[in-house]
């Protein structure tokens, strides 16, 4: 058996062992183990079907569509979790989702990127896009948190406030959708997809043509979004076990794993010089948490009782305006490097230690 054989049969296995263990309530730690290593697996068939997607719509669709499907399973884990009231917890994932993708998935994939190739280039216009609306996303989670605790809303005020909030956020998301896929598409493109463009050729071919492409990166969705949420159920049992703190799991373990398909394939991306697909993965989820994701839960949640506010904690808020500010500072000039990922990856560290004595 070949590499690639090798590979499936593990995804295969490591799959069907994590669904036996989770629908025949086997032991809880056996399950824990066997869905982590099951998560890798499906990430990795993600990171192929959305090279292979990239390679047909240009790194930058391929990016955005990687960091949907990654997020679509993370969605889905957290309506779970918004129908049973654990707003907290949703809050504290979605924080780890923003900060894990801005610090850890953007900070692996530089220093791995940037062991390989000396220095790696993308869009500046694009880099300068992405900073701003990083702003945006931290004023838009920073005003409701002041106001509500400075003036003692009420109950009613903070909905009102957040429903207003989330709705302009998801009309700022899906506008800057428009500005950078259609009208200002080629203003913002990738440089190696112009230079493939302008000489009408690709450097690799496609595992697979882009039907299936398409077809396998939904399937991959799907296994990552089963996986995770059978990962997700065995948490409070690691918690209880190891004594961690329920804002730890979420911010960290939750978001590492509901994370786990951008981490393999931006890392993939980027060690093959393409560190414009790579940082759309990276930036553009944690843009779609900030600006889509959390806003559509705070409108599902009153379907099923009452409303999530947009409300953060305070060190929620300085953990993300923390992982914007470097992130801001490292991919601005539209030049990445090894050691500019290893900071990256420092202040992560940094965070996770901080988390982890609350």
């Amino acid at each position: 058996m070949n590499r690639r054989q090798l590979f499936y049969a593990g995804l295969i296995a490591s799959f069907a062992l994590s669904a036996l263990a989770h629908y025949l309530h086997w032991n809880q730690m056996f399950l824990f183990a066997v869905s982590a290593i099951s998560v890798v697996f499906v990430a990795g068939f993600l990171g192929q079907a959305t090279e292979s997607v990239a390679h047909y719509a240009g790194q930058r669709l391929g990016g955005f569509l990687n960091a949907t499907f990654g997020n679509a399973a993370e969605l889905i884990i957290a309506i779970f979790l918004v129908k049973a009231g654990s707003f907290e917890t949703v809050k504290a994932s979605l924080t780890g989702s923003i900060i894990g993708n801005l610090l850890l998935v953007l900070g692996l994939s530089i220093f791995l990127g940037g062991l390989k190739f000396k220095e790696q280039r993308y869009n500046v216009q694009l880099a300068n896009h992405n900073s701003t609306l990083m702003i945006l996303a931290i004023v838009a989670l920073f005003i409701p948190a002041t106001f509500v605790s400075a003036e003692h809303f009420t109950f009613r005020k903070d909905q009102i406030l957040s429903i207003t909030v989330a709705i302009i956020l998801i009309v700022s998301y899906l506008l800057w959708l428009v500005f950078s896929m259609i009208t200002h598409k080629d203003m913002l493109s990738d440089m190696e997809d112009k230079a493939e463009a302008q000489a009408g050729e690709h450097h690799e071919e496609p595992l697979w043509t882009l039907k299936r492409s398409v077809l396998y990166l939904v399937l991959a969705t799907v296994m990552v979004a089963f996986v995770s949420e059978w990962l997700v159920g065995t948490l409070h049992s690691v918690s209880a076990r190891f004594g961690l703190s329920e804002l730890f799991i979420g911010a960290f373990v939750v978001a590492i794993v509901g994370n786990a398909a951008e981490h393999s394939a931006a890392i993939m991306l980027a060690m093959k010089n393409k560190i414009g697909a790579a940082v759309e993965i990276a930036v553009g989820s944690s843009l779609q948490i900030a600006l889509f994701v959390a806003p559509v839960l705070v409108l599902i949640s009153g379907f099923f009782g009452p409303t999530m506010d947009i409300v953060f904690t305070p060190i929620e808020l300085a953990a993300i305006a923390v992982s914007v500010f470097i992130a801001k500072a490292v991919a601005s000039d539209g030049r990445t490097n090894w050691y500019e990922g290893f900071l990256l990856i420092m202040v992560y560290i940094i965070l996770g230690f901080a988390f982890f004595l609350v």
